[in-house]
């Protein structure tokens, strides 16, 4: 199930009838109030969110999903008139896991969807440790020296790509492949501002995570 948060009824509708017309159920909410709502009676897969909303900023919902428990690593696509680098970085810092500006393809907003609902329902069950830094994807845990991270699910199946391969050096185009699904354009600074809000996340142990210049980054090995 996806929800759909937008005031704009031909946007909102447009896009549920696209989805549900592509084999995803989805339901569309205008405002903020009536999503919480039924995110109280049912937990979606993926949400995607508008900024622009009443009764309160798309921004301040995203907070609100990241620090409850059960919906901290829940998928988040943020869709929105606001297309500047600026507030794509702004978009993604506050936990969105990717951002799509309007007015955007409907076939490249359901393939990214697809790519977010099918990674998260990957069946990894190995452990991966590093040094203090320990990730079970069974469980979508991190402990760094024992101690949780919360970390969205970008933040997540980034480190869970970078730990399952110590050593490996992954190129920006390589990690946009395999976590979001499309092609590095020599402009995203996707991969930039997760790698660096992960970084953050993980304190000290933020460290192995190494920048290889003018390739991308690894994590651990020589």
């Amino acid at each position: 199930m996806i929800y759909f948060l937008e005031d704009d009824d031909n946007i909102r509708n447009f896009v549920v009838y696209a989805l549900q017309n592509s084999g995803i159920d989805a339901q569309g909410f205008e405002k903020p109030s009536d999503f919480y709502t039924m995110l109280e009676r049912q937990l979606p897969d993926l949400v995607l969110l508008d900024i622009m909303l009443p009764e309160e900023d798309g921004l301040e919902v995203l907070k609100k999903l990241r620090t409850r428990a059960d919906t901290r690593t829940m998928p988040v696509i943020v869709l929105s008139a606001r297309g500047t680098e600026y507030d794509k970085v702004i978009g993604l810092d506050s936990g969105a896991d990717d951002y799509i500006s309007k007015p955007f393809g409907i076939m490249e907003l359901i393939s990214r969807i697809r790519a977010l609902l099918r990674r998260a329902g990957n069946g990894e069950k190995s452990e991966y440790v590093i040094g203090g830094l320990c990730v079970n994807p069974e469980k979508h845990t991190v402990l760094a020296n024992g101690t949780e991270v919360a970390l969205t699910y970008k933040e997540f199946e980034l480190l869970c790509v970078l730990m399952r391969n110590p050593g490996t050096v992954f190129t920006r185009d390589a990690l946009l492949s395999q976590i979001w699904g499309y092609q590095f354009d020599g402009e995203n600074r996707t991969v930039d501002v997760h790698i660096r809000t992960l970084r953050a996340k993980l304190g000290e142990y933020g460290e192995l995570i190494e920048t290889v210049r003018g390739i991308g980054y690894k994590i651990g090995g020589k």
